[in-house]
C-alpha cells in the first residue's frame, strides 16, 4: 500500500522540492526552530504557485497548547487569511489546562475552514502528543470533523511512538493518522506498519549560509537555524512509502 508522505516546508524552493522528490503535500510554516508557526500570506501565495497542496499551520507562537481568547482570535484570522492564499488545508490544535483537547475551540478552528472553503482539509497538529491521553483524544476527532492527525504517539519521535500510534489508527475511525517527529527514511517501514495513513518529515539540512560571523540576532540564533529542503531525502522517504 502507497501511503501519503508530507512534507513541512518553510519556502516556495523547499515546496518545489518537495514536489519534485515525490511528496503528495506539504505543511508550510515558518520557524521550524521553534516547532512551526504560522506563515505569512505572501509566502503562502508564493507555495501555492508551485502547485503541490500545501496546509499552513496555524500556531501565532512558540510554547505550550493553551490559548487564551486573543490568541484564539488571531489565528481564527490567520487560518482564513491562509485558506483565502490558497491553502489547500490547515493544520490546528488547542488543549485545555488538564491536558485535554479544547474541543471548543476546535470546534470553531473546523467550522471556521468550512466557511472559507468546504472543500478545506484540518489537520490536528501534534498537540495532540501532549494531551493526557493521546489515544482518547483521537477518539474525538472524527465528530469535530477533522480530516486527518499528525501525532508522533506520545513519544518524541514517531518510532519512539510506533506502538501508540498503531492503537491510534485503531481508535481514529475515518481520521487519517499521519506519523511524523524525528523521521527519517529509513524508519518509514517501521512506521508503515503501524497502519498510518501517512508519513511527515521536513527532509532538512542546515544551509551554507547560517553563519552569522558572531553575532547572533536573538536568543535562539546559534548560527544553524536556517534549513532547506533535501531533494535525496524527500526522494528517499518517497521510495521508502510503497
Amino acid at each position: 500500500m502507497t501511503v501519503a508522505l508530507e512534507i513541512a516546508v518553510t519556502s516556495p524552493a523547499g515546496a518545489a522540492t518537495a514536489r519534485d522528490g515525490g511528496a503528495d503535500r506539504v505543511e508550510l510554516c515558518v520557524g521550524l526552530e521553534l516547532g512551526g508557526l504560522t506563515p505569512s500570506q505572501a509566502l503562502v501565495e508564493a507555495v501555492h504557485e508551485t502547485g503541490i497542496p500545501a496546509h499552513a499551520l496555524i500556531r501565532s507562537r512558540p510554547g505550550g497548547f493553551v490559548f487564551d481568547a486573543a490568541e484564539i482570535d488571531l489565528m481564527e484570522r490567520e487560518l482564513r487569511a491562509v485558506l483565502r492564499s490558497g491553502a489547500a488545508g490547515v493544520v490546528v490544535g488547542a488543549l485545555r489546562p488538564d491536558h485535554s483537547l479544547d474541543v471548543d475551540v476546535l470546534r470553531r478552528f473546523v467550522a471556521t475552514a468550512k466557511e472559507v472553503r468546504d472543500t478545506a482539509e484540518v489537520t490536528l497538529h501534534r498537540a495532540i502528543d501532549h494531551a493526557a491521553d493521546p489515544v482518547a483524544a483521537v477518539a474525538l476527532l472524527a465528530d469535530i470533523g477533522f480530516t486527518r492527525v499528525l501525532t508522533s504517539g506520545g513519544k518524541p519521535t514517531a518510532v519512539a511512538g510506533a506502538t501508540t500510534i498503531a492503537r491510534m489508527v485503531d481508535a481514529a475511525g475515518p481520521v487519517q493518522v499521519m506519523a511524523g517527529a524525528g523521521v527519517t527514511p529509513a524508519d518509514v517501514p517501521a512506521l508503515l506498519a503501524t497502519g498510518a495513513a501517512a508519513v511527515h518529515l521536513s527532509a532538512k539540512r542546515a544551509a551554507a549560509d547560517n553563519a552569522h560571523a558572531g553575532v547572533p540576532m536573538g536568543g535562539s540564533d546559534d548560527g544553524a537555524a536556517h534549513f532547506v529542503t533535501d531533494l535525496e531525502v524527500v526522494q528517499a522517504a518517497r521510495a521508502a512509502a510503497h
